[in-house]
């Protein structure tokens, strides 16, 4: 079969909105059409113990995935590294691939090569629809050297269809959980911190206490259940609870701040016209 007609039956497939788990099967019988033996379409987490919503559809032998997993191989594998921040596919065997390796990446490539993982091939994938939080890639292992160019371009065309309709699997089995709305208040403060504002700032311009800005910015961060206020933005922005066009116009400034802030401008003015 030509190696573009096995790719667009799978993405018939992935369009006709077969589950998660029946597209890895098909995904595997055209992987081995096209002349691979092994496949990891997945997000860049633990093997074993994956978070919610994260992809992890593979074929790798279970040994080497424990292994993978008990030694925190993710965290360092250089082709989950590479594939972060390529936007191209490569090949695992070349040497500008090799030079970037350091002695514990060329130990793990060492340990792969005993479970036949070897002159692989990896396409990055950084899919506007995927979760925000994982990066991803789809590698293949080919059977052999001699495989057309054809086949590696296939793979291509399948690895993206293929995440793509296991995030969207993924997303509808464990849907975020709906946002707390927040008060006013809440909006205004998250808003002034994230054009940057400290509490103390922010408190000026709302006329408020620092303390109790503080607390606001808190209770958001309880109500989104996240622990940072840099993550308590971007909740709020993602689910459109603020908008950093949103800012808060100069004229609602209290009037004591405003009378400070002219009375130090009006103290440099006269230091400079006294020297």
């Amino acid at each position: 079969m030509h190696q573009f007609e096995v790719a667009q039956g799978f993405i018939e497939q992935c369009q006709a909105g077969h589950s998660a788990q029946a597209l890895a099967q098909a995904f595997q019988q055209g992987m081995e059409a096209l002349g691979f033996r092994h496949f990891a379409c997945c997000s860049h987490v633990d093997p074993l113990r994956p978070p919610r919503r994260a992809v992890m559809l593979h074929n790798y032998p279970r040994e080497w995935a424990e292994l993978f997993s008990e030694l925190e191989f993710f965290e360092v594998d250089p082709v989950l590294l590479r594939a972060s921040r390529s936007l191209v596919p490569f090949s695992w065997n070349t040497a500008d691939f090799d030079e970037e390796l350091s002695p514990p990446q060329q130990e793990i490539f060492h340990e792969a090569r005993r479970y036949g993982l070897t002159r692989g091939y990896t396409v990055p994938i950084h899919s506007v629809n995927a979760p925000r939080d994982f990066r991803a890639s789809c590698s293949v292992v080919p059977d052999s050297d001699r495989l057309p160019s054809a086949a590696y371009l296939a793979v291509q065309l399948m690895a993206f269809y293929m995440y793509e309709a296991a995030s969207k699997d993924a997303a509808e089995k464990d849907p975020p959980p709906i946002q707390k709305p927040l008060s006013k208040r809440e909006r205004q403060c998250l808003e002034l911190a994230a054009q940057g504002k400290s509490d103390w700032v922010s408190s000026k311009i709302l006329g408020l206490s620092e303390r109790t800005v503080h607390n606001h910015v808190e209770n958001a961060k309880r109500r989104l259940q996240v622990a940072t206020r840099v993550q308590a933005v971007v909740h709020a922005l993602a689910g459109q609870q603020i908008s950093l066009g949103d800012v808060v116009r100069s004229e609602t400034a209290p009037p004591c701040f405003e009378q400070a802030r002219l009375s130090r401008v009006a103290g440099r003015g006269r230091s400079k016209t006294a020297n």
